[in-house]
């Protein structure tokens, strides 16, 4: 069971927010928006009762702030799968660039801060960004009509 809740422990992980509960109203988005459709249906997470899935999602929370950071520093599947992370967005316009510590708000609703300075200037309406980390394990943004790459750190 531990293995297939890996791919929900990262899920977790990225869009957790400290002292978030798994009660409604809270900031902590649940299993059911964490995961795709597909993921969702294929875990067998579709047939839980409302009750069961807010129990999954109070499990979910306290693993993440428990056992989840250990795991990240000493599992191997787990080291592995996290540095693995890519991900395929667009931010949202405005967007004419960055210059030093610009706040990056995607249409996955995630936002990341340029932990870099520099000055980038974008001309254009494409805004495909490709998140990923660098041969030292630090976040990188590049966007992907020009090439032009900066460091990140996630907000949210």
């Amino acid at each position: 069971m531990r293995s297939a809740l890996t791919p929900l422990l990262f899920l977790t992980l990225a869009c957790s927010v400290p002292g978030a509960s798994a009660e409604p109203g809270s900031e902590f988005p649940g299993v059911q928006k964490l995961m795709s459709e597909e993921e969702y249906q294929a875990a067998g997470l579709d047939k839980l009762s409302a009750d069961e899935r807010a129990a999954l999602n109070r499990w979910l929370v306290n693993y993440t702030a428990a056992e989840a950071p250990a795991m990240l520093r000493t599992n191997p599947e787990v080291i592995a799968a996290e540095e693995s992370i890519r991900i395929e967005s667009h931010i949202k316009q405005p967007f004419d660039g960055w210059s030093g510590e610009t706040l990056f708000y995607l249409d996955n609703g995630q936002v990341w801060r340029q932990r870099l300075p520099g000055r980038y200037m974008h001309r254009g309406d494409d805004t495909a960004v490709v998140i990923d980390k660098n041969f030292f394990g630090f976040y990188q943004m590049t966007v992907t009509s020009t090439d032009k790459t900066v460091g990140v750190s996630r907000v949210r």
